[in-house]
């Protein structure tokens, strides 16, 4: 492995009526609060209620930002921005999945700087601070409530990037089971198998000696695995909600990631699908990731082989590596399936007639890109057209 340093500041609450510590949390900021929010379902579920009476019994004033997209736009970022500077807030709150936090991530930095937050995005100048935030989670998937990092689309130029900024981490992050109970079950799926992309990312790299971390990396998979169809089975189960919520936090935190680069070459593809045709990020990943891997599996056979073995229990008996490792993603392909994850473009009704435009969005920042094995534009047309 390489060498390295490890920090991650965020403070962590999780598990049962975690919600009891937000009003000390607040008590070390000032008294405008932006609460930032996605379509409503925390109206729905109670979360929004019970957030507002600790902000009022607080003595806080609550300025709202409501309306988050699940691929969260610029242009809510900046009218986040401008409520920021115009009203002089001390602290943000995101209420929600991913989407809402990347947002928050992206007005927290934009709050902080004269330059517009899509320049910082895509990286033509960098965040130099950013307002403190703190999130309660309510979707398990993206990890966003313990990272620095944010993905943000610009509809208008069919553009998603990701981004981050040693400035964007959450202050604390208040991870309750019971928050997430009333996702439903499409989502639920599209966070499983986000949570998973995460860890298989993490998976495919060069690096020799990652002994632990290898370990750490799978056991985020089998976990995912075992739990995934018990929780479709029973989604208020708050047991296995918890499962999934852990997990989708050690995924993205920077722990079972230390020492070395995953490729991510996967999510970048991801990304221009869903900045050309905004589909669910998760939805978009269970597709893509099955045909990067065949169409990487020559770069490492041993990886891929190590992956089937101990994570998808293939036999190895009689078969030669590649077979071993290819077995491994066929049973990854049926696992999504049986999860009613989609397998093709064509369950978005995207077709041939984008793939050029999309594989054009993969390398608009660099004409490389991918860590484990690098792509270019005509590599990603070719794992497209396979994934039609």
């Amino acid at each position: 492995m390489q060498s390295f340093i490890f920090h991650n500041p965020t403070r962590l609450y999780f598990g049962q009526g975690q919600l009891e510590h937000l009003k000390n949390e607040l008590s070390n900021y000032g008294a405008n609060i932006l609460l930032v929010y996605g379509g409503g379902s925390i109206k729905r579920n109670g979360l929004y209620d019970q957030v507002i009476t600790i902000l009022n019994n607080a003595n806080k004033n609550v300025f709202e930002l409501s309306g988050v997209e699940p691929n969260p736009r610029v242009t809510t970022a900046r009218k986040g921005i401008e409520i920021c500077k115009n009203e002089k807030i001390d602290f943000i709150l995101a209420v929600g999945g991913g989407s809402t936090i990347d947002c928050t991530k992206a007005i927290a930095a934009g709050a902080r700087s004269e330059e517009d937050i899509w320049d910082i995005v895509t990286k033509k100048t960098s965040a130099s601070d950013a307002l403190p935030f703190g999130t309660l989670l309510t979707l398990a998937a993206t990890g966003s409530e313990m990272n620095p990092g944010s993905v943000i689309t610009n509809w208008e130029t069919k553009e998603k990037h990701g981004w981050g900024s040693p400035y964007t981490f959450p202050v604390f992050s208040i991870l309750d089971p019971v928050f997430t109970k009333s996702v439903p079950r499409d989502q639920t799926i599209y966070g499983m198998v986000d949570i998973m992309s995460h860890a298989l990312e993490h998976y495919f790299h060069h690096e020799n000696n990652t002994l632990l971390q290898d370990r750490m990396v799978e056991g985020i998979l089998q976990t995912m695995v075992e739990t995934a169809p018990k929780l479709l089975e029973d989604l208020e189960n708050e047991e296995h909600r918890a499962t999934v919520l852990y997990n989708g936090t050690m995924a993205l935190n920077g722990m079972v990631s230390m020492g070395y680069h995953g490729d991510w070459a996967t999510h970048n593809l991801e990304h221009a699908v869903s900045a050309v045709h905004d589909i669910p990020h998760g939805g978009g990943l269970a597709i893509l990731f099955p045909n990067w891997m065949r169409y990487a599996i020559d770069e490492n056979v041993e990886r891929f082989k190590q992956l089937a073995i101990r994570v998808f229990d293939v036999d190895p008996d009689g078969k030669t590596d590649k077979d071993i490792g290819l077995e491994g993603i066929e049973k990854l392909r049926a696992f999504w399936n049986s999860i009613d994850a989609p397998s093709r473009l064509a369950d978005y009704n995207i077709d041939e007639d984008t793939v050029e435009e999309m594989a054009d969005k993969t390398v608009i920042a660099n004409a490389e890109f991918g860590n484990f094995k690098k792509l270019n534009r005509i590599d990603a047309i070719k794992i497209y057209t396979a994934s039609l």
